[in-house]
């Protein structure tokens, strides 16, 4: 499932940049610091990982980025750089194993004309990288650079909605494949390299967590060795990223027939998966969508609160499988079109089994679409999606 795959270009991540530089005057930021992950990639294209040594990008409001890095690092920096909108002309200062590397941030913001005034840290940057940056620049505030990143990350454009339908697409194939190789006797860990394997022979490296039976009550599993018998009941949880953009789908199904009591709840827990899509519009907080979901569930028989519902019926996703915002009470956020989200309420019944559908959801002019068909049943988790 390669063919048609278009990656994100150089000119969509100067886009990026160029709002990123807005954002950062409406939050009265003089510049952003990234380090080594996923919005070091999402702005820079650049891929890097993170250790104990300094290599950061500074974005700055006005004027020309500029990397900081090790000396060893240089020629690998300047290759990367030159790939992605920093361009090969981008301004690399190193600094040697002895040296302070903060000190090379400070004259970089200074050689820009920013002495004082407030630098964004992203979110995910080590706290002895900022801690060094402020002990550097004494007279430069160090502050949450969230409003920049999430700001630019938490609306997708449509070429993002397409990869991320995509992986989507590309899971639910490798857990369909998966499935249907299902035999009793397996265990959770032949099952789940089934599911790595098909996401493989599809292009791509993709995962999930597999619970059987009563260890399905717990939202994300148990060691414990597990095997599959006739009557069993399988979550299964993970996904895929197509060009960095991620899936996260649920499905929980059985070898075999299904009790009454499983129909039952897998029936309470599909309505409640509907009512969140059904919710999701513009201009709605993210808090009633979570509320949606479990009022389903609680009338379902399966309350009060977080009783048997136990955690949000969603988080944000892109590059990350987990970013801005989160359908959760209390965050009156209101969506817009182009956020993503999980849309994953669940049912787990300790001592019993546990269920959970969860598919990919996006935000449209004037309600909600999912990236997959929903699941219409335990016994056929892949056939024709339900009417409702």
């Amino acid at each position: 499932m390669k063919d048609g795959v278009v990656p994100i270009s150089v000119d969509e991540r100067k886009g990026r940049l160029e709002k990123a530089r807005r954002l950062m005057a409406e939050n009265k930021l003089d510049a952003l610091m990234l380090t080594g992950g996923t919005s070091m990639v999402y702005f820079t294209g650049m891929q890097w990982g993170n250790s104990e040594r300094l290599t950061c990008a500074i974005i700055p409001a006005k004027g020309n980025a500029f990397i900081v890095t090790p000396k060893f690092e240089e020629e690998r920096t300047i290759e990367q750089a030159k790939l992605g909108p920093l361009g090969a002309e981008t301004r690399v200062l190193t600094w040697e194993e002895h040296e302070n590397p903060y000190e090379r941030v400070a004259q970089g913001l200074r050689d820009l004309g920013v002495s004082t005034g407030a630098i964004g840290i992203e979110e995910t940057v080590k706290y002895v990288f900022s801690a060094g940056v402020g002990s550097a620049a004494p007279n430069i505030r160090v502050m949450s650079g969230t409003p920049v990143s999430a700001g630019c990350r938490i609306v997708k454009d449509e070429h993002e909605l397409a990869l991320m339908r995509h992986a989507s697409a590309v899971t639910l194939k490798a857990y369909e494949a998966a499935y249907k190789s299902l035999k009793e006797g397996m265990t959770q860990g032949d099952f789940a390299k089934l599911v790595s394997l098909a996401h493989d022979r599809l292009g791509y490296s993709g995962s999930a967590g597999v619970q059987v039976g009563e260890f399905s009550a717990l939202p994300h599993g148990s060691v414990t060795p597990q095997t599959v018998r006739e009557g069993s009941i399988l979550l299964i949880d993970g996904g895929c990223k197509v060009e960095g953009y991620s899936s996260d789908i649920s499905r929980t199904f059985v070898l075999g027939k299904a009790t009454d009591r499983m129909k039952q709840v897998f029936d309470v827990e599909l309505r409640a998966q509907t009512a969140a899509l059904k919710a999701a519009k513009p201009g709605v907080p993210c808090e009633a969508v979570d509320a949606a979901a479990r009022k389903v569930i609680e009338d379902g028989g399966f309350g009060p609160a977080y009783k048997y519902f136990t955690h949000r019926v969603g988080h944000g996703m892109g590059m990350d499988g987990h970013e801005w915002p989160y359908l959760v009470k209390g965050n009156a956020l209101p969506l817009a079109p182009g956020m993503t989200f999980s849309d994953e309420p669940g049912i787990y019944i300790p001592g019993e089994f546990g269920i959970r559908l969860e598919d990919d959801m996006y935000i449209t002019a004037d309600g909600a679409g999912l990236f997959t068909p929903q699941s219409p049943s335990l016994e056929d988790p892949f056939g024709p999606a339900p009417t409702m």
